[in-house]
């Protein structure tokens, strides 16, 4: 991964949590915060329906917006549950040298 990336959704991750307390009338992320964790899961369902589109039209410049919104609706769930990027960094890092189909069957015996 670009090192850019990395320090880019650092920040990202960073701002999330900073604006948790902060006016809603001042903050798009402070009133995601205020409507709820059901909001914030619809928010980002709908911008994961939106990256789909675009990726399926083949359109990149709008697939690279949504894959943005995406992730940023993804960093305020995760901040509103307690989830860390480093727990999805160790989750990442467990299934690593796992087949996906190995995985996948794994979970189906849950």
């Amino acid at each position: 991964m670009p090192e850019e990336l990395g320090a880019a959704l650092g920040r990202l991750w960073d701002v999330v949590n900073a604006r948790r307390g902060a006016d809603p009338q001042s903050s798009y992320t402070a009133r995601l915060f205020s409507r709820g964790r059901a909001k914030i899961a619809q928010k980002l369902g709908e911008e994961a329906v939106e990256a789909v589109i675009e990726g399926v039209r083949g359109d990149r410049a709008k697939l690279v917006g949504e894959s943005a919104d995406l992730l940023y609706h993804l960093f305020v769930l995760w901040a509103d549950t307690g989830v860390l990027p480093s727990d999805v960094a160790a989750e990442l890092t467990r299934r690593e040298g796992t087949s996906g189909l190995d995985e996948k069957r794994g979970r189906a015996n849950l």
